[in-house]
């Protein structure tokens, strides 16, 4: 029994020996070195701007969806979308925004467009009070849409 718990010590003396002259192998020696500093992205890598033609389809995109909910024109928002609505979900809207009474809506922002995606706020103001709406739009066979 002796034997083993000899054994069992040498060994574990040899484990934490090789332990100890493993850390002190690859430890750096000397001070610390000081740090980089983090490199400062350039003007170049920032996204380029969207091309103008699609600040424009966007903008006429979105000024046409604050005027569908300003006048609670269902068809007319159901052609800014991506797919065709069904007149069920049409029927539904105008179901909502009629409960709504009389709102107005605006666009309190530009767009903000990265690539094929574009978000728009609209800022819809009535009896219920105000909220701010993103609305997400895609560039779908060069057309802005609203998807859904």
């Amino acid at each position: 029994m002796k034997r083993q718990l000899v054994a069992g010590a040498v060994l574990l003396g040899a484990v934490a020996a090789g332990a100890v002259a493993g850390l002190l192998l690859v430890a750096p020696s000397g001070p610390d070195p000081e740090p980089r500093p983090s490199p400062v992205p350039s003007p170049t890598t920032e996204s380029p701007a969207p091309p103008g033609a699609d600040v424009a389809a966007v903008n006429v995109v979105a000024k046409a969806i604050a005027d569908a909910i300003t006048r609670h024109d269902s068809a007319a928002y159901g052609k800014l979308t991506c797919r065709p609505q069904t007149a069920e979900a049409l029927t539904a809207l105008q179901r909502t925004w009629d409960a709504a009474g009389e709102v107005t809506a605006t666009l309190p922002k530009p767009p903000d467009i990265r690539g094929e995606s574009a978000t728009v706020v609209v800022h819809v103001e009535g009896a219920a009070g105000l909220k701010n709406t993103p609305f997400p739009l895609h560039r779908i066979d060069g057309r802005w849409c609203v998807p859904g």
